[in-house]
């Protein structure tokens, strides 16, 4: 990968449609869009002033290595096409080819689907004080870290840049988007994490948690889209170094949230200014998450 810089004037032959916290969404046609991952890093629902270099191909990568390995389990929103044609400019094709994917036009749902293997994050904090997790009911005295008895769906709310995702109960989803198309998500979700966490532990990676989203496409067919399993949506744990009762290193972003975390901040915009030792170490970590992915 190139690790080339991006920014989103370069693309001027497309409507910009929109902005989100690390993705930018352009119109190709009624039926396509194109979607560029940003090196933009977001965290606690606020965009950090400084990007992490080269975020935005591995994120890109990453999520398509997923998509390719997951058809059989959900349908996704990826479609094949000329990058430069769509462009009209072959040299910014190159630029942008490891952090470009082009997508099927889609209705996005309201609602995150969350899958926990661990109990860290969020989470971790609901346990304490009500002993569940988005209605689910955990058995006392689990420590932080600790691997569940069985991967468990926390479904939360799809948050607005700059606004806050809020865990819900499988109910709440159910009354949000409609039974069927809940239970769908959830099986689905749970299936894929299951897929997808057996692959990484082979390489060393122990996927906690992770968030998909879904849309429907203009049939009304389910789809994931976005980006999927990735150190963005996903918490990625070195096998090596993980042991239950401490927040175990990562290959993700939570090294930046730790880092926020030590911080006098209030978690609202704007976010504070990240220190360039910090936004090294967290390229590094993501690259080396897409390393092991790639391991025979």
């Amino acid at each position: 990968m190139g690790k080339s810089a991006y920014k989103t004037e370069w693309i001027s032959s497309l409507p910009l449609l929109y902005q989100g916290k690390v993705r930018d969404v352009f119109e190709i046609d009624a039926e396509r869009l194109l979607i560029i991952a940003s090196d933009r890093l977001s965290a606690f629902d606020v965009v950090l002033p400084e990007p992490i270099p080269g975020k935005g191909e591995i994120l890109t990568q990453i999520s398509n290595f997923w998509f390719a390995h997951t058809t059989a389990l959900m349908p996704n929103h990826c479609l094949d096409g000329d990058l430069a044609e769509i462009l009209g400019d072959a040299d910014l094709a190159r630029k942008l080819q490891y952090r470009a994917v082009i997508v099927r036009r889609m209705k996005p749902l309201p609602v995150e689907a969350i899958v926990r293997g661990y109990i860290i994050g969020s989470g971790w904090k609901d346990y304490q004080a009500t002993g569940s997790i988005s209605g689910i009911h955990l058995k006392p005295g689990l420590q932080l870290a600790e691997q569940l008895p069985q991967p468990i769906f926390t479904p939360s709310t799809k948050a607005a840049v700059g606004d806050h995702d809020i865990n819900i109960d499988f109910s709440t989803m159910q009354q949000t988007i409609g039974k069927d198309l809940a239970e769908n998500i959830r099986t689905a979700s749970l299936e894929i994490y299951a897929q997808a966490s057996a692959y990484a532990l082979e390489r060393g990676i122990i996927i906690a948690d992770t968030k998909f989203e879904f849309g429907l496409d203009s049939k009304g067919k389910l789809r994931i889209i976005d980006e999927m399993l990735s150190p963005d949506s996903s918490r990625f744990w070195p096998q090596e170094h993980y042991q239950p009762g401490i927040s175990p290193p990562s290959y993700d972003k939570q090294y930046i949230r730790d880092y926020l975390e030590s911080l006098d901040w209030d978690k609202t915009s704007p976010g504070p200014r990240i220190p360039a030792a910090i936004i090294q170490a967290t390229t590094e970590k993501y690259q080396l998450a897409w390393q092991r992915l790639r391991s025979d």
